[in-house]
């Protein structure tokens, strides 16, 4: 059953985008993007290293701009900054500050009352199971801890589009599914628009709603696959889901003629 136009979010038309390099050449990142991503959607995107994944996220959050087409966001905001909130693969809290005080930053912007700051803080802090490290600083936690503390902040901030770049790529396998099991019961509790790029298929088929296939470069649509697994989802049990593996293979199918495997003898 389609979805209501009414219901779009994000409504990506024809976007290419070429680098300029040194040497006066250019290269082509992305060729004629055509897509809908609807409000509360969760929307990965994948495809082969180099396909523009993490250029068309950066388009949609105004981060970067594209040689041609649009990006239109419903919104009765004009301000992207408002909109969006971003969590990258790097570490991204500030060093400086204790979990509380990151975790909130993006309300102290807003210049958010007092109470109600700290009403949103302590809530976000306990959704993320660190209220016993509220007052901790980043040295002293871990790596997945930290992440958890980004994606806090980024809903914290009551964005309407939550962008994710590889978020968890950098954690260990454990980790991961415990931060995707993480942002799966905070995104149901506060929907939002999902846009979520990722190497893993795994993680791919655990969160979304619709999996974005690129192309190798330059990067156009593939195919969009519904994932059409029941929620709430379990990151572990979801694996022995027959259909996960079918959605796998397929997804795998899809990548591997762009994929350059090399065998080393």
């Amino acid at each position: 059953m389609e979805k209501s136009p009414s219901l779009i979010k994000i409504s990506i038309k024809n976007i290419s985008k070429k680098f300029l390099m040194p040497s006066g050449s250019s290269v082509e990142a992305l060729r004629e993007i055509n897509l809908d991503i609807f409000d509360g959607e969760f929307v990965c995107i994948i495809g082969a290293s180099g396909c523009g994944k993490t250029t068309l996220l950066r388009i949609i959050g105004d981060f970067e701009d594209a040689s041609s087409g649009s990006v239109d966001i419903s919104s009765d905001s004009s301000d992207r900054n408002l909109l969006t909130s971003t969590v990258f693969q790097e570490d991204s809290v500030f060093p400086w500050m204790n979990v509380e005080d990151n975790v909130g930053y993006g309300l102290k912007i807003k210049n958010i009352q007092k109470s109600e700051w700290q009403e949103t803080v302590n809530y976000f802090i306990d959704k993320i199971g660190l209220q016993s490290f509220k007052k901790a600083f980043p040295s002293h936690l871990s790596g997945g801890m930290r992440q958890r503390v980004s994606v806090a902040r980024a809903f914290a901030n009551n964005p309407e589009i939550l962008l994710m770049d590889e978020p968890f790529g950098a954690l260990d396998e454990q980790t991961r599914l415990v931060m995707q099991d993480e942002l799966l019961r905070l995104w149901s509790s506060h929907k939002r628009a999902v846009v979520f790029v990722t190497h893993n298929l795994d993680e791919a088929i655990t969160l979304a709603d619709r999996v974005i296939v690129l192309s190798a470069r330059p990067g156009r649509v593939k195919e969009i696959i519904p994932i059409d697994i029941p929620r709430p989802r379990n990151v572990v049990s979801l694996r022995q889901n027959k259909r996960y593996g079918e959605i796998y293979q397929h997804l795998w199918n899809l990548l591997r003629d762009d994929i350059n495997l090399k065998v080393v003898i």
